[in-house]
């Protein structure tokens, strides 16, 4: 890609020298049977749970670096810089791996900023902050870290912005996060484009803003900002967003603004179903509904994917503990739960549940599977028709790489599981799992 226009804010290169990783060849999903094993690429899964036993999240690198390379690809043509979503899924290997083949990171706390420092600290250079809440702390933590920018929410955060960089004697660059009132198809959970949403400034005020910051020596107009929602299939929304934000550009210049950026935010959605799912042909299309959207608007393209990058790169694997029925219903109880994978009792969210070795014959059960947590909302799937399995056996929860460990609890007092990522054929312990003395070590009794 290309640079920045601004020396000062340039936006490093996606492609960085020295980087000697291959890219992988983009598949569908790295979960596959050979024979009657589950593998993640070239790793068999279940020696894995019996190494670092259950429940157990596990990852397919070249998956996470196939997906950023389809991006890559798909704008090239276009001065741009993907910045990888940190919320879906901020293990630190996992931000290592991106960033050192030239991710930026979207971010949307102080913690989310740390773990990229840690995590790969060339890249807080293409960071972006977005989020309704930021807090002074956590606002001097970026301008310090000379971020890329701030995607600012409201009137009051960017007076407090204004505050902090006079009081740091840091210049620091922002960007209008603009509702563009555009409807999306998703879950209300995660839809964002809305006037009645909690997030972004009106468009139509966008102007008048831009104006009043214009007068403070510590703020430096770089950008526009817009995010639609998540889980979108659709690529028409995206177009129509652009094109409003692509004519504020137009006004904001008119203005005498250098808007140097457009973050056109994240929302690609993925298919959780069997069905295949043509990753590229997505990206594709999504590419082309953004260069529709923007017409000629040359500006730096910022991009936030999450979930299109890591979620089909993930599965959860747990063990069946009890098979049992209540009236007509069967239940398959699990060693993983709600606290582990908390989508499908909050979104209802569909999750293909296949065993990691497959059963002999062709028999079928129809059942709830469900965690031990005491919630009837415990759930991972209602009446689903799975392969007749048994306890003891190991069943992966399919597509489970995004908003899984980055919404685990310890509800009931339960660990955190472990994690594993795997290159090729080599699997890597990323994160041990939680015992009760890490749950315990920041009370006080």
């Amino acid at each position: 890609m290309k640079t920045a226009v601004s020396k000062k804010s340039a936006v490093k290169p996606s492609a960085r020298k020295g980087t000697a990783r291959k890219t992988p060849v983009p598949q569908a999903r790295p979960f596959q049977y050979k024979g009657l094993d589950l593998y993640c690429d070239s790793v068999s899964l279940a020696p894995l749970a019996e190494q670092y036993g259950t429940p157990l999240y596990v990852y397919s690198a070249d998956q996470i670096s196939s997906r950023f390379q389809l991006f890559q690809k798909a704008f090239a043509a276009r001065p741009h810089t993907v910045c990888y979503a940190v919320k879906a899924n901020s293990s630190l290997s996992i931000l290592r791996l991106l960033g050192s083949q030239g991710a930026g990171f979207d971010i949307v706390s102080g913690g989310e900023l740390e773990r990229v420092r840690k995590a790969h600290k060339p890249s807080l250079r293409r960071v972006v902050f977005s989020g309704v809440g930021k807090q002074a702390w956590e606002i001097d933590a970026a301008l310090k870290a000379d971020i890329l920018q701030f995607n600012v929410e409201s009137e009051m955060e960017l007076d407090l912005l204004a505050q902090r960089a006079e009081q740091l004697g840091i210049r620091a660059r922002f960007a209008l996060r603009v509702n563009p009132d555009v409807f999306a198809e998703t879950h209300p959970y995660i839809s964002t484009g809305l006037s009645e949403h909690k997030f972004g400034i009106a468009i139509t005020k966008a102007r008048a803003i831009y104006r009043s910051a214009a007068k403070f020596k510590w703020l430096e107009p770089y950008g526009v900002s817009v995010h639609i929602g998540s889980q979108i299939r659709k690529v028409d929304p995206f177009a129509a967003a652009l094109e409003r934000v692509a004519s504020l550009v137009r006004y904001l210049r008119r203005d005498g603004h250098d808007i140097r950026a457009i973050d056109a935010g994240g929302g690609l959605g993925i298919d959780y179903s069997d069905a295949p799912f043509d990753a590229a042909h997505q990206v594709e299309r999504y590419a082309a509904a953004l260069e529709k959207g923007l017409g000629a608007e040359s500006a730096h393209l910022l991009l936030e994917p999450g979930r299109f990058l890591v979620a089909q790169a993930g599965a959860l694997v747990t063990r069946v503990l009890v098979a049992k029925k209540n009236g007509s219903k069967n239940f398959l109880i699990t060693d993983a739960a709600m606290n582990d994978l908390i989508r499908p009792a909050l979104y209802h969210a569909h999750h293909e549940i296949v065993p990691v070795r497959k059963p002999s014959g062709k028999a079928t059960l129809t059942a709830d599977i469900v965690g031990p947590v005491c919630e009837s909302g415990d759930f991972f799937a209602r009446d689903r028709v799975i392969a007749r399995v048994k306890p003891g056996d190991l069943v992966a929860l399919l597509d489970a790489g995004a908003y899984g460990m980055t919404q685990a609890s310890n509800y009931n007092s339960r660990g955190r599981a472990a994690e594993i990522l795997v290159e090729g054929s080599q699997a890597k312990l990323i994160r041990r799992r939680e015992t009760m003395r890490d749950q315990l070590a920041t009370e006080i009794l």
